[in-house]
């Protein structure tokens, strides 16, 4: 019987990682879809995905961790997925949470769950450490969280996630041309509520980035902050 699930990875550079991440997602979740996004690596990462097992999209060149995600939203949305689960290449996300975020799906209770990294788990054991987020990126964090609760009327405490799940009708939504392409984080999550979407968050661990790149290094935070005021304030004159 073919998968309604569908997982998608954008992916930047990631051969060292990327057949640990797609043996992981097999590992919790046996014989779902999944697709890595491929966004113009100059490495070896679409023949390593590949031979993990795995489907690959892959761009010419780097477009953006916003256009990589469109471009697996609208291939689920093509071949007639129900829902998506969406995590990213490097690692950080732990597979082992794929069922909380589909079970609040499944179960109705939301149209998107979101993995949030300063909710605490359930039942991780007494070697989880708190995850260690550089001072500028949680500056980032606990600012566009405070915005994204106060606009929606509802608690959000990891708005730059990026681990998620959702059901055919976000899918949809974000298939079309009013998802952003340069960085979709807290006016993604304003724009889906007033889009008529339930949202909530979900604990999940994730670990932190082994070679530490980000794309909050340099003079990238000042620039992503200044593009998110932006972003949420044409949203918010949209009708």
């Amino acid at each position: 019987m073919p998968s309604t699930t569908l997982i998608i990875v954008p992916a930047y550079n990631e051969e060292p990682r990327i057949a640990d991440v797609i043996r992981g997602i097999g590992e919790h979740i046996p014989g779902v879809d999944i697709v890595i996004v491929d966004d113009g690596s100059s490495d070896r990462t679409r023949e390593v995905a590949l031979r993990a097992g795995a489907k690959v999209i892959s761009h010419p060149f780097n477009l953006g961790y916003g256009a990589a995600l469109q471009a697996g939203y609208q291939y689920a949305l093509s071949k007639g997925y129900s829902e998506l689960i969406q995590l990213d290449g490097d690692g950080q996300h732990d597979p082992s949470y794929i069922s909380d975020l589909l079970g609040v799906i499944r179960r109705g209770e939301a149209d998107v769950a979101m993995g949030s990294r300063f909710l605490e788990p359930i039942g991780i054991g007494s070697d989880h450490r708190s995850y260690r987020t550089p001072l500028m990126r949680r500056f980032g964090i606990r600012l566009f969280g405070t915005i994204t609760s106060l606009i929606i009327k509802q608690r959000v405490t990891d708005p730059t996630s990026g681990y998620q799940a959702m059901n055919r009708r976000v899918l949809e939504w974000v298939s079309s041309d009013k998802f952003p392409f340069d960085y979709p984080d807290a006016d993604v999550i304003i724009m889906l509520h007033r889009a008529g979407f339930r949202i909530c968050e979900v604990p999940v661990r994730m670990f932190e980035s082994q070679d530490k790149k980000s794309m909050h290094g340099g003079w990238k935070p000042l620039y992503y902050v200044f593009k998110m005021f932006l972003s949420i304030f044409v949203t918010l004159m949209r009708k």
